[in-house]
């Protein structure tokens, strides 16, 4: 659909009562009168109020959480316990600028530091941190 049609609607629901009296009049002369035009200004509010709310639900959190990630990244240490995305539990033996060396078990594994998504237990005070 066209943006006129919005604009037209638009302005059709918020006339005044004196403009179905004027066109009851034009009606009975015989004229068709043409629907008044929206100004575009009236349809910059709503579009407006979208974005704000698309920010504050959508944009804001994902960007504080990426911040929250990379400080989680940035304080990984040899000894911690952490879980990868793919659901491997194993402890840090080695940091490396972009992977991470974790043993699990009896096996040893070298991720992405990016794929660690939360620390379970840190190396010093053996407490559980919440991510």
């Amino acid at each position: 659909m066209h943006i006129n049609y919005f604009s037209g609607f638009l302005a059709d629901a918020t006339a005044t009562t004196a403009a179905p009296a004027a066109a009851a009049t034009t009606a009975a002369a015989g004229t068709t009168a043409a629907p008044a035009q929206g100004s575009p200004l009236g349809m910059l509010i709503p579009m407006g109020l979208i974005f704000v709310v698309m920010y504050f639900l959508m944009i804001r959190p994902q960007s504080q959480r990426a911040k929250q990630q990379k400080k989680m990244l940035s304080a990984l240490k040899t000894g911690d316990k952490v879980v990868t995305a793919a659901g491997i539990v194993g402890v840090v033996i080695t940091v490396k600028d972009n992977t991470v060396s974790i043993r699990s078990a009896d096996a040893k594994f070298e991720v992405t530091k990016s794929s660690v998504t939360e620390i379970l237990e840190t190396a010093n005070a053996g407490a559980v941190t919440t991510a």
